[in-house]
């Protein structure tokens, strides 16, 4: 088992110098320790395949041999977000990254997944977890914080998921940081400490500042549609 150590540790940390490395002999030669391979098309995109050597386990069977906890690190790899914070719950290092990975919705994603394949807003979150991940718990708010800029962070979020994205977006404003949220979502707008409506159109026709303030403040602004659509929202809300 030392010896099995030994060898992970030497396959799995370089990153940089390629096929001809030492370091980099462990994954899998067929595919180069992508699990998958592409097949080009003439005059079709090229498509990927499932490595028929690997079996998209991304090393090599000397490499896979190591075990931790019965699992190898292609069965790792393989596992979503929320099977992983269990398995890695003794582990509080790793543990936490995962914790923060499900609170911003992203318990679905799989470890080994490659970043070409994440949505814009799954890019975003995954941005937020690396700021939350740097916040202390119990810290006080610091007095100069940072800025973050979100571009529609909710897209094909579930409403349970928002919700939850929405509690990470205060607890970073907590902190001490400002978060500013390019947002359709009534959820999020009427959550926000401050709503700038830009308008009244899309286009040539928008870019001007319908209404600004205070989400109760813009409900009550006629000549806004964001202000029209958030009273109605606030009312089924409140009935609720």
């Amino acid at each position: 088992m030392v010896q099995h150590v030994a060898k992970a540790r030497t396959v799995f940390q370089c990153n940089e110098c390629g096929a001809t490395c030492p370091k980099w002999v462990g994954r899998c030669p067929a595919c180069e320790g992508q699990g998958q391979r592409t097949v080009e098309m003439n005059f079709l995109p090229d498509v990927k395949v499932l490595c028929d050597a690997c079996r998209g386990a991304r090393f090599d069977p000397e490499t896979l041999s190591v075990r931790w906890r019965e699992r190898s690190i292609g069965d790792v790899l393989a596992m979503s977000v929320d099977e992983a914070e269990e398995f890695f719950r003794s582990n509080p290092s790793v543990h936490h990254g995962l914790a923060l990975l499900q609170e911003v919705g992203l318990g679905y994603l799989t470890l080994g997944q490659q970043s070409p394949t994440l949505s814009g807003g799954e890019a975003q979150r995954i941005k937020l977890v690396t700021e939350l991940a740097r916040i202390r718990p119990n810290a006080e708010p610091v007095a100069r914080g940072s800025l973050y800029i979100l571009d529609e962070p909710t897209v094909g979020l579930h409403m349970a998921d928002v919700e939850r994205l929405i509690a990470v977006l205060h607890r970073l404003a907590d902190a001490g940081n400002t978060v500013l949220v390019v947002e359709h979502n009534l959820d999020v707008i009427a959550q926000s400490d401050w709503v700038i409506d830009l308008g009244p159109e899309a286009g040539p026709a928008g870019g001007r500042i319908v209404a600004a303030g205070p989400p109760m403040r813009i409900a009550t602004q006629r000549s806004s549609r964001t202000g029209v659509e958030l009273a109605r929202f606030l009312e089924r809300t409140h009935a609720a």
